[in-house]
């Protein structure tokens, strides 16, 4: 294994648990948006249909893979920015 890709797992790491924080914030505001509520439903909330269920997991699904590619993108452009090679 190359020594920048050993290196970056901590950077990877940090990301990652940066990413989810700020998908979820993210999916907060959108869903305050789509539904005009406070909390999104959750997979075994009864009081909710199907249809808003599976409509809040899509979207949080979609939202949560943009911002980790965007995350993970970025900081392998700064890695490459400081080291000069790629870590992938």
């Amino acid at each position: 294994m190359k020594a920048s890709k050993v290196a970056y797992k901590p950077v990877g790491l940090a990301l990652g648990a940066a990413s989810g924080m700020i998908a979820g914030a993210v999916f907060k505001q959108v869903w305050k948006i789509v539904e005009g509520e406070g909390d999104a439903p959750s997979a075994t909330d009864e009081g909710r249909s199907w249809k808003q269920i599976l409509i809040a997991a899509a979207i949080q699904g979609a939202i949560f893979a943009v911002v980790k590619a965007a995350v993970d993108r970025s900081g392998a452009v700064a890695t490459r920015r400081v080291t000069g090679t790629w870590p992938g």
